[in-house]
């Protein structure tokens, strides 16, 4: 800290010194709470009107304690998080009270502020690439947050601090990872070289603010764990901003959960899961759907939007979207009340005492029809025609040095040997981490050219370079892909009418048939279609997503690719895409090829999984199978990792934690290449160790499986208990 920054701020404070706000006296067993908030109240001026925010909310933060904080998109958490911190811009209008150790925050200039993040209260941001500084060493980064806050630390003692921070949060090799830079760190490493600086002066307060939501399920595992652990040895309060329920039953101590800018309900956690008194809070249980249960049925969509915060409806914002709502709802909103026979649990609703009283839950509250039924029910997975049939796939991509005189000195083994089949009406997700491969082999099927080696067969035609143009447009009709991002898939610039008339246009379809089939689109993916001169920009997420679909589906395809399709949706709008997959996959037969990194989905709409590392399928078969006995150590740890949605269980829950990153492409492995991170290979013998190092394991029937359909790459698979 600079000389003149030191006597800036010692001009502007006249009722504590430096040291007084870094760290307020008082025991750290105190009953009284780290951190309260009292009427918090944040607007923004905009074109539409003034944004309401944050719309009086109240908070106890006590030291030990984890607050999860949790509602869909807009409805404040992040604010929140910010004006605690004093991070928001000068846009931003700010009441009511902020108190830390009884010091009041709001008001105090950015110079003052700036003595208490970091040392007092700090924060883990959602995306740690654009958090931390590109052009400075990690070591440096972290040297930063310490000599701020310590200006007479010497250099042996920074860099001593900075090794035992790396090491607390289990980066290893931390002499050199301290010369490293953000750009050689995987995204796992990244989020805990955040939560190491973090906690680099030990604060009191740690604000997580969706720290888990870009992360692989394993890597997910890593950082809750390195959180925990900093908890027990700092006693630190931690609030916990996040859309993922599972994430927060495993977690938090106590939830909010907010809804247009304000708590619609406030409880223990316990509480919020097994008793719910708020539909809003009910709707958001019923999406999500469980890793640790085969499908019994349909999830439960909330009905409509998020309300636009610059037009606040009079009444109780969700009444429009509540099955609930009666009329005394549309014309007054309900404050924040103790619920009755409670203890600890408060919600923002008027028929919260019918709910409790008569024991409703949200199957209850919000109806969902039975859906389509299969045009296949009934008819034997082996009687139906193969949709997609993939043998030895093989995409290597080189890898040359830097400069103008490129030289080639590897290659990365992206898929290395991949085979899948998929009939008609059925559902095969591929699953694993980032990097493992997964959309480079959706990439080489989208593609219909040959294959680098092996072969892909669509419908009975093997693409290769016999394909005329003309029936390689054909193939193009039956296969489509839908993007992760609808928002980037979609042309901006173009209507809806036009976006979805483009691929017929191509199928040199006239004006009238298109002009129908549009409207048939529409009406498939439950939009109004009179809406189709509005542009993407005019939709939610959602919406945009259905739309991505209606294109997709536009000229009739038999087999489509999704790449992640509902991971950058909140719960709430996930569970009727998800419900709308189903319906479409039912009424047309359709076969799908599913890309994704969140378990509980792939467990609600796959019927057959295969298990990717490092380019090759590790563990295949039905998906029950594959849930209720995973062979391969890899498959054991995806799976333990999978947060459940309900405290009791995810409490009482094994967890294996996979040390380590996944290992680069480029690596050339003589034996296994999970081996390096392996739980069950420092179980093993030496001679058995031997044989992992030294010797690939292929798929193989797994044991006994019933009817050789469950397929291990390991060659000790049957040794350890599966996942419970």
């Amino acid at each position: 800290m600079t000389e003149a920054t030191t006597t800036e701020r010692s001009g502007a404070m006249t009722k504590a010194s430096d040291e007084d706000l870094a760290r307020p006296t008082g025991s750290p067993d105190d009953d009284e709470p780290v951190l309260s908030v009292r009427g918090l109240t944040v607007s923004f001026a905009s074109e539409a009107g003034t944004v309401h925010a944050v719309r009086g909310l109240d908070l106890d933060l006590h030291r030990g304690r984890t607050l999860g904080i949790v509602g869909e998109s807009g409805s404040g958490k992040s604010v929140t998080s910010l004006a605690i911190m004093g991070l928001l811009d000068s846009n931003a209008h700010v009441e009511g009270s902020i108190r830390w150790h009884g010091c009041e925050l709001l008001g105090m200039s950015d110079v003052d502020m700036s003595a208490i993040r970091g040392r007092g209260i700090s924060m883990v941001f959602q995306d740690p690439l654009s958090a931390l500084t590109p052009v400075f060493s990690i070591g440096d980064q972290i040297r930063e947050a310490l000599v701020v806050h310590n200006p007479d630390m010497t250099s042996r003692q920074v860099h001593d601090r900075s090794v035992e921070l790396l090491d607390l949060v289990g980066i290893p090799d931390t002499e050199r990872r301290l010369k490293s830079y953000p750009f050689q760190f995987s995204g796992g490493m990244r989020q805990r070289v955040m939560i190491a600086m973090a906690i680099a002066n030990d604060p009191d307060v740690i604000i997580a603010d969706e720290p888990t939501t870009a992360l692989d399920v394993t890597i997910q595992a890593q950082v809750l764990d390195v959180l925990r652990k900093v908890q027990r040895q700092t006693g630190a309060a931690v609030i916990f901003i996040t859309h993922d329920l599972g994430v927060i039953a495993g977690i938090a101590d106590d939830i909010i959960v907010m809804y247009a800018g304000r708590p619609v309900e406030n409880a223990p956690v316990d509480d919020i899961f097994l008793h719910p008194a708020m539909p809003y809070t009910m709707g958001l249980l019923g999406s999500v759907p469980r890793p640790d249960r085969r499908r019994s049925g349909r999830l439960v969509p909330i009905p409509g939007s998020p309300v636009n915060l610059a037009d606040l409806p009079k009444g109780c914002p969700f009444a429009e979207r509540c099955p609930m709502a009666v009329d005394r709802c549309r014309q007054e909103e309900p404050p924040l009340r103790p619920v009755p026979g409670r203890a600890g649990q408060f919600t923002a609703c008027h028929r919260t005492g019918e709910i409790v009283d008569r024991g409703l839950t949200f199957s209850d509250v919000f109806s969902v029809g039975k859906g389509e039924v299969s045009k296949f029910e009934g008819v034997p997975r082996e009687k139906r025609a193969v949709a997609l049939d993939v043998k030895g796939l093989v995409k290597t991509f080189p890898l040359t040095t830097g400069g103008f005189l490129r030289r080639r000195i590897g290659e990365v083994h992206a898929v290395d040997g991949v085979d899948l089949e998929i009939r008609e009406g059925e559902t095969l997700a591929l699953v694993g981490e980032s990097g493992s491969g997964k959309s480079t082999t959706l990439g080489e099927i989208m593609g219909l050219r040959p294959p680098q080696a092996g072969s892909i067969s669509i419908f009975g035609t093997t693409v290769d370079r016999s394909l005329s143009r003309r029936r390689r447009r054909e193939l193009a009709g039956l296969v489509q892909y839908i993007f992760q991002d609808p928002m980037s898939s979609l042309d901006p610039r173009l209507p809806v009418y036009d976006i979805l008339a483009e691929p017929l246009r191509v199928q040199h379809l006239d004006r009238t048939r298109i002009r129908n089939r549009i409207e048939e689109l529409m009406h498939l993916v439950d939009l109004n279609p009179d809406q189709v001169d509005r542009f993407p920009i005019q939709f939610s997420g959602g919406q945009r997503q259905r739309i991505a679909i209606a294109r997709a589906l536009a000229v009739d395809p038999r087999l489509l690719l999704l790449d992640e399709p509902v991971s950058a949706l909140d719960v709430s709008i996930q569970a009727g895409i998800l419900n709308l997959l189903e319906d479409l996959q039912n009424r047309l037969g359709i076969a799908y090829l599913v890309v994704a990194h969140n378990m509980s989905v792939v467990r609600h709409m796959a019927q057959r999984i295969a298990v990717m590392y490092l380019g090759r399928i590790v563990e295949s078969g039905s998906a029950d199978e594959v849930f209720l006995h995973p062979m391969h150590p890899y498959t054991r740890a995806l799976l333990s990792a999978v947060p459940v949605p309900d405290p009791r269980i995810e409490r009482t829950r094994s967890h294996v934690v996979l040390q380590g990153e996944l290992p680069s492409p480029s690596e050339t492995f003589t034996g296994c290449p999970f081996a390096g991170r392996c739980p069950l290979f420092a179980a093993l013998g030496p001679e058995n160790r031997r044989r992992c190092l030294q010797e690939r394991p292929g798929l193989a029937v797994a044991g006994d499986a019933a009817g050789h359909d469950h397929r291990v790459a390991c060659h000790f698979a049957s040794v350890g208990d599966g996942v419970s």
